[in-house]
């Protein structure tokens, strides 16, 4: 696992040896990249179950200027801040060790607005539907902003609350959802 462009490009970073941690493939990582290349420069990003927090690293390389990291595994954590000493990019990021939904709470009584967010819980867990739904009602995401949703392709997503699922990429038995705003009818 590396990172794949910009300032940090080449740099291997360290993953958990978890059974629970499927780190996203460079493939994958390439292709989702490329969709959200034209947000990423200046953005503010969320990595929820950032596991190693490669997502986050690629976004902070590509230009990002924040990058917030979610999870709650200690392994994991202490993975993450070996990769962000590792690729320099400790001024420019912030890790938030807690679940998925204490998070997003905590991010929405600070007031906090993402540009990009990265969904990437354990599969199995049929997490999808309430992380989107706590987004939405948490209102942490930026009016412009993208979701990106990493799940099985075998799982059908919905848009969920004032979230529109408006692209799919398939992978193999990856599928990736990018989820915005609906936008108001005037």
């Amino acid at each position: 696992m590396r990172v794949i462009s910009g300032s940090a490009r080449g740099l291997k970073l360290n993953a958990p040896i978890n059974d629970d941690i499927r780190p996203t493939t460079d493939r994958v990582k390439e292709s989702m990249f490329n969709v959200i290349s034209m947000h990423m420069y200046d953005s503010i990003v969320l990595d929820l179950f950032s596991g190693s927090g490669a997502l986050g690293i690629e976004s902070l390389s590509r230009g990002a200027k924040e990058a917030y990291f979610c999870d709650k595994s200690s392994e994991s954590i202490k993975i993450l801040k070996s990769n962000i000493d590792k690729t320099k990019f400790s001024d420019s990021s912030f890790i938030i060790k807690d679940d998925y939904k204490s998070a997003i709470k905590k991010l929405s009584s600070q007031k906090k607005k993402f540009d990009i967010i990265f969904v990437d819980p354990p599969y199995y867990k049929g997490l999808f539907e309430d992380i989107l739904s706590m987004i939405d009602q948490h209102n942490i995401l930026s009016e412009d902003g993208i979701i990106v949703v990493e799940h099985d392709s075998k799982i059908k997503m919905e848009n969920v609350g004032n979230l529109s699922n408006y692209k799919e990429k398939k992978y193999g038995i990856t599928t990736l959802s990018f989820y915005g705003l609906e936008e108001e009818d005037e």
